[in-house]
């Protein structure tokens, strides 16, 4: 993920849901471009917050095997608050309904106790197989989810 958009990972339960935080900082690059005078996280990113609390939900119930978490299509997705700088977007994700590799989930974002976004999200787990690549990203992925599971201890 090289433009994370999730700060921490708060709780994990396997196999079920994810709570995680994204804090506007103020300093991100977006914020000078949209609505300067009126600072505020696109809602893009906002989805974008809880696809990636999703897939890390989803490459933890398939012991991140999968190379590549597919954003298949976002449902019913409403936007209803702002998140501007110095708030945070809790991030909460759970499963709704597995077959085989593809994933239902419900995702909500909430600032200051109030629902700013919420959605169902279908994401599938793609195998790329046994390459280097694969087992690289494995890799990177465990560790990520690691950095943020400790940020949420400090």
């Amino acid at each position: 993920m090289r433009f994370r958009q999730i700060d921490q990972i708060i709780d994990l339960v396997p196999g079920e849901s994810i709570t995680a935080k994204k804090t506007v900082t103020g300093g991100e690059d977006y914020l000078k471009d949209h609505f300067p005078r009126f600072a505020v996280m696109p809602g893009v990113l906002m989805l974008e917050s809880l696809y990636q609390a999703a897939s890390l939900l989803v490459r933890d119930c398939v012991d991140h095997k999968a190379g590549l978490i597919r954003f298949q299509a976002a449902k019913n997705v409403k936007f209803a608050d702002f998140v501007q700088p110095g708030q945070t977007l809790e991030i909460s994700v759970s499963i709704v309904k597995r077959n085989e590799n593809v994933f239902t989930l419900k995702a909500t974002g909430q600032k200051d106790g109030k629902t700013a976004v919420s959605g169902r999200l279908i994401l599938e787990a793609c195998d790329i197989g046994q390459s280097p690549d694969a087992a690289f990203c494995a890799q990177y992925m465990r560790q990520l989810t690691g950095q943020l599971k400790e940020a949420a201890s400090e």
